[in-house]
């Protein structure tokens, strides 16, 4: 774990795989942090050079409280590639990270070689809906800090497909993948856990998150991984992105739910493999 001071404030990051390999930025969702990767990081890291971080707000990275925006986001991204002199890298983001890859590649297109948004949107047009997932998640907080348990299957809910869920439910100490239990999920997402100033401050950037009519300026070669079932931003949406990002792919992972990283690693890394060897 290495630290680096990036715009005034100290990112918090990992390097995984040899350092000859051509790297790859992963960018973790809201509210959560770097560890989300878990599942791909053994995989990708036998071609690629991975790097994942804590966003500002989140993990071990400083928690400023003002409001975030996806420039500020954006920036830390380019900070950090310019400490670890890196010049282009792939850039994958999930949901939050998505959003927060699409503004990165608007705004620094010749660092982006090929782009990979997960379960992601453009914008939310309801913005009252956001105000209400700000919301929240800061009433999450609070049940984490008294029942960590209760507040992992409060959000699994939204976050995992019915049937997946019930096989979690059947066995929490199963190794899903060989990688991750329910238990460890829980265990982990008790540390250093989001707290309500870094959620509302990280929601100022969703809130103002838009970037529908532009998509069709992102150039990169770009892969769309969306899930059948996404309670969050809902395979509609991204169906909707692929038809306006001129060079892009989309994977639609069916009987899934958001978060497809962890519930089908096999399947979304072999997809993000083959894209990037591609």
């Amino acid at each position: 774990m290495s630290f680096v001071k990036v715009n005034g404030i100290k990112i918090c990051y990992e390097i995984y795989g040899k350092d000859d390999n051509y790297p790859i930025i992963l960018i973790h969702g809201y509210g959560g942090k770097q560890s989300a990767w878990i599942a791909q990081i053994p995989d990708l890291s036998k071609k690629y050079k991975v790097i994942t971080f804590d966003l500002r707000g989140t993990g071990k990275s400083d928690r400023p409280n003002i409001p975030y925006t996806m420039e500020m986001l954006a920036g830390d991204i380019n900070g950090l590639m310019n400490y670890l002199q890196i010049d282009k890298a792939h850039l994958g983001g999930r949901s939050l990270g998505g959003m927060i890859a699409q503004n990165f590649a608007l705004i620094y297109p010749e660092r982006v070689n090929k782009l990979i948004l997960i379960t992601t949107t453009p914008g939310f047009p309801d913005k009252q809906a956001v105000e209400l997932t700000i919301k929240g998640r800061s009433e999450a907080y609070e049940t984490l800090k008294n029942d960590p348990v209760k507040a992992f299957w409060q959000q699994a809910i939204m976050v995992y497909y019915q049937k997946f869920r019930k096989e979690m439910e059947s066995n929490p100490k199963k190794k899903f993948h060989g990688i991750w239990s329910v238990e460890d999920l829980i265990k982990d997402g008790a540390i250093n856990p989001t707290k309500p100033q870094d959620i509302k401050n990280l929601g100022n950037a969703i809130k103002n998150h838009d970037v529908f009519d532009r998509l069709n300026e992102i150039k990169n070669k770009t892969l769309l991984l969306a899930a059948s079932h996404d309670r969050l931003c809902p395979k509609s949406t991204m169906i909707g992105m692929s038809e306006k990002i001129p060079n892009s792919t989309i994977k639609i992972i069916e009987k899934a739910g958001h978060f497809i990283t962890l519930s089908r690693a096999p399947e979304v890394n072999k997809i993000l493999i083959e894209f990037l060897d591609n």
